[in-house]
């Protein structure tokens, strides 16, 4: 079954790409099967361009849809993120000192070397995300779902709002600072 779907979901794709060669008769399910692999293909869950062009020039967004956004390098200071999708955003070299994610949906975000001074993250779900050689020094945790992000590198001594339990799924290496007394795994 396997080999005879590939080769025909080939043959389609060849049909597509040159439509006047002549198409050998497709049954319905080999049409639900090039819709649902056109699908899987497609971002999920659409991100709202407009919110993100106006996060982009400076707007506070909470609530947003701001997924796969690209805020590298940019200044965030500041900013109400509370409560928006920001799921697979680059926020990589960006500097969001003071910037409000509590209750973010900030799963497998790239924030590599970025600054988060006295940010809040209460409650946000950072699932998978990576803060890699990022400054978190007075950022708050309190409550934030932290499964397998990324800290290696990270400088959080003076984060609040950490647990055991919370780092305990998480990761850093040896360059990670923690409050005295926390450990991370590693990664």
């Amino acid at each position: 079954m396997g080999e005879d779907f590939g080769n025909r979901l080939a043959q389609l794709a060849a049909n597509v790409a040159n439509p006047e060669e002549p198409r050998p008769e497709m049954k319905p399910i080999a049409y639900v099967a090039l819709a649902l692999t056109l699908a899987a293909a497609a971002p999920a869950a659409a991100q709202n361009r407009g919110q993100i062009a106006r996060a982009a020039a400076g707007a506070s967004c909470p609530g947003c849809n701001l997924f796969q956004a690209d805020f590298g390098g940019r200044q965030l200071s500041g900013r109400n993120f509370s409560g928006a999708r920001l799921r697979q955003a680059d926020l990589s070299l960006s500097v969001s000192s003071r910037a409000n994610f509590s209750g973010a949906d900030l799963r497998d975000v790239e924030a590599y070397g970025a600054v988060f001074t006295g940010a809040n993250f209460s409650r946000a779900n950072l699932t998978h995300a990576s803060f890699v050689g990022t400054y978190l020094n007075g950022a708050n945790f309190a409550g934030a779902n932290l499964d397998g992000a990324n800290f290696s590198g990270a400088e959080m001594g003076r984060a609040v709002g950490l647990t055991p339990g919370q780092l305990a799924r998480a990761c850093g290496d040896e360059a990670t600072i923690l409050p005295r007394g926390l450990r991370l795994r590693p990664c």
